[in-house]
């Protein structure tokens, strides 16, 4: 029996929160029957729930280099993808009892919304750091709660201060690779690291070591980016790549857009470098 068109307009909205959810989650991917679970049978085209799913699954893919090295953590750190709060600010006591907000990887926190035709949500942001608005880029300090947006289209997500965070173009499934050019986006108001994982991404040569890593360092003193020497190698790595920076800063007002034009684009061959933003 086909739903009703109040509990079909419920059911939408339903699976658009779990979809902006399941962008998060280590493992995305829809299941069901009827009505069927490709997003163009959920929902029309021109619907705010097509739009958000369309949305998030692209994100999903810009951020297909980040969440790459999360799962390569996991695999040879015993890392762990999501997280709760008190993972990463266990001295702040207060995110002990959040139990609706999480990290995913060590830059992002987010913000399920669960509540039908909820359109706010009260969201906390941990003490001793910056925060920055994922969608606008306004900033806030830490140690506060705050009500954030939740249109239909959206679910709250926030930047930690010192962020940095590989982003990778437009893709339309995993293995489709563009090894050659990708932008790293930099999110000021502290320090911060991360280490780039990459290996072949087919077979399991990363058991025995076929992988690289690339580190990169922001200096919030002198608002520089320093790029490390590229350790290790496996088959298939490009020789050369063009790396494009982002920097978004306490006052840039720069929300994220895989678009965003790169401020800084240097080409990388393995070496060390270091960049002025």
């Amino acid at each position: 029996m086909r739903p009703n068109e109040k509990d079909l307009d419920e059911w939408r909205e339903l699976n658009t929160r779990w979809y902006q959810f399941g962008v998060f989650c280590p493992l995305f991917r829809v299941h069901g029957q009827y009505p069927y679970r490709e997003i163009f049978n959920m929902a029309p085209a021109e619907s705010p729930a097509y739009k958000s799913m369309l949305y998030y699954d692209k994100l999903r893919y810009n951020l297909m280099p980040y969440i790459y090295t999360l799962a390569g953590m996991t695999y040879h750190k015993d890392y762990t993808i999501m997280r709760a709060l008190v993972m990463d600010f266990p001295s702040d006591t207060t995110v002990r009892d959040i139990g609706d907000q999480f990290m995913f990887g060590p830059a992002l926190m987010v913000c399920p919304v669960y509540e039908y035709k909820a359109r706010s949500r009260k969201v906390y942001l941990p003490a001793g750091n910056g925060w920055y608005d994922f969608y606008s880029g306004k900033y806030y300090e830490g140690g506060q709660d705050i009500i954030a947006a939740a249109p239909y289209e959206r679910m709250p997500l926030f930047v930690k201060a010192g962020s940095v965070i590989p982003v990778g173009p437009d893709i339309t499934y995993a293995l489709q690779r563009n090894d050659k050019a990708f932008k790293v986006y930099v999110y000021g108001g502290a320090n911060g690291n991360f280490s780039l994982y990459e290996d072949d991404g087919v077979d399991y040569g990363y058991e025995n070591g076929a992988f690289s890593n690339i580190s990169f360092a922001y200096n919030d003193n002198d608002h520089t980016l320093k790029i490390g020497k590229q350790v290790g190698e496996f088959k298939g790595e490009p020789a050369r790549r063009t790396i494009g920076i982002v920097f978004i800063g306490k006052d840039s007002g720069k929300g994220f857009s895989a678009a965003l034009p790169a401020e800084k684009t240097v080409q990388y061959n393995g070496r060390e470098q270091t960049i002025n933003l």
